[in-house]
């Protein structure tokens, strides 16, 4: 019996386009691997700021991305994420690692050596890898390319739903939906491997469409290639 080509599957796209979310649930579906490279990012922002290193300071950001030991453990729907022994998949999603995660992911010299990284993690096929730069720098030679996007105000609303309740105060939807445009600014315009769709990435507008309905037009993708 022929065994079925595992595949690498790169999603990118802006933040709150739901990649994270179609990229772990894809995953489960296929059999295969999630790798969360935003994880990685916010980990090291993690350190960083555990460690009160300066988040402008590139060259110290380098040494600390080189010492830090970051684990994806999958775990069904999502990652376990382990910096340096130490389960922190809960505390990365708060919002000071999120933003100090966008200014640590903007250096040349951290993002080569995390892309190292996530390369080695994923050369043997069967992965699901989302970010920002996964079809244009990471796996240029991905199989499967996917550019996610979504209105900025749909982006938004789910950034704010997805917070909940209890950060409505400090977080409103006009708050998170500036962040979002200044992000987007950011990850656009940076110098080292900027958002950009790969020439070969087939572009879905997840505006007006369910999870379900995403992640069934990739499998469709994945299947005609497998």
């Amino acid at each position: 019996m022929m065994s079925v080509r595992k595949l690498v599957i790169a999603i990118d796209g802006p933040a709150g386009s739901g990649k994270s979310t179609i990229a772990a649930l894809l995953a489960k579906r296929l059999g295969y691997i999630n790798l969360e490279s935003g994880a990685m990012y916010r980990a090291l922002a993690l350190k960083a700021l555990e460690t009160e290193t300066q988040l402008d300071n590139e060259e110290a950001l380098r040494r600390l991305a080189e010492q830090a030991h970051i684990e994806l453990i999958p775990t069904g729907d999502t990652n376990r994420v382990l910096l340096d022994g130490r389960d922190v998949s809960q505390r990365i999603r708060e919002g000071d690692v999120t933003a100090a995660a966008s200014r640590v992911s903007v250096y040349p010299s951290v993002r080569r050596i995390l892309v190292a990284r996530q390369r080695e993690m994923g050369e043997q096929g069967g992965v699901v890898m989302e970010g920002r730069d996964i079809g244009s720098v990471v796996f240029p030679g991905a199989q499967v390319k996917i550019f996610l996007d979504a209105d900025p105000e749909i982006r938004a609303e789910r950034r704010f739903l997805q917070n909940g309740p209890a950060a409505a105060g400090s977080n409103n939807a006009q708050q998170i939906m500036a962040e979002i445009v200044a992000r987007d600014r950011r990850d656009q315009t940076r110098e080292s491997s900027p958002l950009v769709a790969a020439p070969d990435a087939v572009h879905i507008d997840s505006t007006h469409k369910s999870i379900d309905e995403v992640v069934s037009q990739i499998e469709e993708l994945v299947h005609a290639k497998s």
